[in-house]
């Protein structure tokens, strides 16, 4: 596995990603369609967790950067606690599903990234409280 993995690094034979390394749902909106907020998209996120840990993935901290187009398509770019996360070949696809799943969303792209490295700082203080961490 190379130094920076992509999901594809993660991915059995055959599995889901794209040729490029992003995990894809959703359909392009009618043109004119109403687009979803960014609370609607927070919340989704919000309904995605690790099963190993007993908290949602937004407030462990795991997604970097989430981008709205006025097309309502997203992208997001997202990390995991650690390279060998036993989910890593399916969470950012459940992330795109998730996201895709909000009215007002089009197409949505999850990218897995490693920098910057993913910290316990970088948890929600629910997060901590949830997992006993002050």
């Amino acid at each position: 596995m190379n130094q920076n993995p992509g999901l594809r690094d993660f991915m059995p034979v055959g599995g889901n990603a794209d040729s490029d390394g992003l995990a894809r749902a959703g359909e392009r909106l009618p043109e004119g369609a109403a687009v979803a907020g960014e609370a609607e998209v927070i919340e989704a996120l919000r309904t995605v967790h690790d099963p190993e840990i007993p908290v949602n993935i937004y407030d462990l901290g795991l997604i970097y950067d989430v981008e709205r187009f006025d097309d309502g398509s997203v992208k997001i770019e997202m990390t995991l606690t650690a390279p060998a996360c036993p989910v890593a070949g399916e969470m950012p696809m459940m992330v795109a599903e998730a996201v895709a799943g909000v009215p007002g969303v089009g197409e949505v792209e999850v990218q897995l990234v490693w920098e910057p490295q993913w910290t316990v700082e970088r948890m929600s203080e629910d997060a901590r409280l949830a997992l006993d961490m002050f």
